[in-house]
């Protein structure tokens, strides 16, 4: 169950960076010299005339460093979690700018959406997760492929 639900929200998360590109592409293919200076756009513009750079609202640019994995399902979830959260509230903040521009906010809401159903989907795979898991273990370890650290932490 997990790793279907891995790959379906993975498809779906290209598919928003596609959606929120091409809305970006929208608003700024037809801007002005002026209008581009005006609204502090002017280094974005520099480096990548209008094309899509992937990055915050504070310039960082995109990079693997976004996509957080421990290799344990457990702390993997969690973080799947919290990224959902965390473009949720992206979104509401979005929506606080963009409210009154339909063209914009109708997207953006269908996207917030998507996170949070998201968010309910990777809840479900851990707990499904857990399940198979040692369940007296308040850490929930893999008894399959963690050794407790008593055995494996000793100095020999």
């Amino acid at each position: 169950m997990a790793t279907a639900v891995l790959n379906d929200v993975g498809t779906e998360e290209l598919a928003h960076l596609e959606m929120v590109s091409t809305i970006v592409h929208q608003l700024t293919r037809d801007l002005s010299m002026e209008e581009i200076e005006k609204s502090g756009f002017g280094p974005y513009y520099i480096d990548h005339t209008v094309g899509i750079w992937p990055q915050a609202a504070g310039g960082i640019p995109f990079n693997a460093c976004e996509f957080q994995s421990k290799g344990d399902p457990i702390t993997d979830l969690f973080e799947d979690l919290a990224a959902e959260q965390k473009a949720r509230a992206t979104y509401d903040n979005i929506l606080r700018v963009v409210r009154n521009i339909p063209e914009i906010a109708d997207p953006i809401r269908f996207l917030r959406a998507r996170e949070v159903v998201h968010f309910q989907r990777f809840g479900e795979a851990l707990r499904s997760v857990q399940e198979q898991l040692d369940s007296k273990n308040f850490y929930a370890f893999n008894p399959d492929f963690d050794m407790p650290c008593e055995a494996s932490c000793k100095n020999n």
